[in-house]
């Protein structure tokens, strides 16, 4: 009986494995209805490398061309939901300067377990996970740039960060584990678009911009646009393994100076991280004091993979930094933390580093204390 169960499942696998290699294949987005998902989904739905779409999320959105199937990705019914999907792209990965460090990370750590488990039992033949460069760690020795197979030298502690090098453990193991699943991961730069607000974006929205004495921090962005187009090779099967995605080299920070018009706040290391670790236990900022490395040292990617692979990104760091300047809408932020107007122009009219640090630590607990009474 066992035997026959087994040469069941196998036929099942080369007819999978069979279909897959003559037509194009039926590709599964999850967290569709927005944000790069959404993006995502309307790009494979017009793609000729691209069968047929099936868009996930918990709510139907408003892609078409494609198949919704309305579905929580950290329910294990998840399985049912992908019957006759070839290729499953995990976009559902909560990054938000908002979102609660706890609530965080057991909803992508139980998303990504919950699709890789689901994809497994399906026997879909690819999975394609979408996590960021920010696995390799900001430091101030890194080289620039970093190559894609340099070690994941990020802190496991609760900022976002933390949370991509399980969902990236989970990547590792579930190779082992299902090795007829083959998973794909995807590390963009700093991603920046419509719809992206993380502590990284809101550090372009500061009265000053934070820089650590004696470092030099270089920075490269990725446009959601070209994370699309590089999930739609890795969807079609163009390219595989683990790799990077971003512009082209790295702007230093002068130039960003330049470009922003914004004035740097430069200060010791020491006093920077200690105040942050300070704030973040008080619960005055959002992040913990680590998040803050990836806003003074450097963390650039070399995305060869994909230049290999005839890639090229569509936009320049500074065609992709100008949007984002911008794109700020008149938002304030300090450490992660929106401010008001009037605490933002308090904060850059500080004449000192270590005045104006304090003066913004003032104007976030103000806004803290604020928020807390209404």
């Amino acid at each position: 009986m066992r035997n026959g169960r087994r040469q069941v499942r196998h036929e099942r696998s080369v007819r999978r494995e069979r279909s897959t290699a003559a037509t194009q294949p039926v590709v599964a987005v999850t967290g569709a209805a927005r944000g790069v998902g959404h993006a995502l989904a309307v790009r494979l739905a017009g793609s000729p490398l691209i069968g047929r779409v099936v868009a996930i999320d918990d709510h139907r959105g408003d892609a078409a061309g494609v198949t919704w199937r309305v579905a929580n990705v950290r329910d294990p019914s998840l399985a049912s939901r992908l019957a006759g999907v070839d290729v499953v792209v995990h976009t559902d990965v909560e990054d938000g300067a908002d979102a609660d460090p706890r609530e965080r990370r057991a909803r992508n750590v139980r998303g990504a377990q919950t699709v890789l488990t689901a994809a497994a039992a399906e026997r879909v033949s690819r999975v394609v996970l979408v996590t960021s460069a920010m696995v390799y760690g900001a430091r101030p020795d890194n080289p620039v740039p970093l190559p894609e197979d340099a070690p994941l030298l990020a802190d496991s502690d609760g900022s976002v960060a933390g949370d991509l090098l399980e969902i990236e453990e989970l990547a590792r193991r579930s190779r082992r584990v299902n090795p007829g699943t083959a998973v794909t991961v995807v590390r963009p730069a700093m991603l920046v678009g419509d719809a992206v607000d993380t502590l990284l974006t809101r550090h372009f929205e500061a009265p000053r911009l934070l820089v650590v004495r004696g470092c030099a921090p270089h920075w490269q962005f990725c446009d959601t646009a070209d994370l699309v187009s590089a999930l739609e090779l890795a969807a079609a099967g163009t390219v595989t393994g683990d790799f990077a995605v971003g512009c082209d080299g790295s702007l230093s920070a002068d130039e960003v100076v330049a470009l922003s018009g914004l004035k740097s706040l430069e200060l010791p290391a020491r006093l920077t991280f200690t105040a942050a670790h300070r704030l973040h236990r008080l619960g005055i900022t959002p992040a913990p004091a680590a998040e803050l490395r990836y806003v003074v040292y450097p963390w650039v990617v070399d995305c060869a993979t994909l230049r290999a692979a005839g890639w090229q990104p569509s936009r320049t760091n500074t065609e992709v930094l100008t949007w984002l300047l911008a794109a700020r809408g008149g938002s304030y932020a300090v450490v992660g933390r929106r401010i008001t107007r009037k605490d933002a122009a308090l904060t850059a009219a500080g004449a000192a580093g270590t005045a104006a640090a304090v003066i913004g630590t003032a104007a976030i607990v103000r806004h803290a204390r604020k928020k807390n009474k209404t």
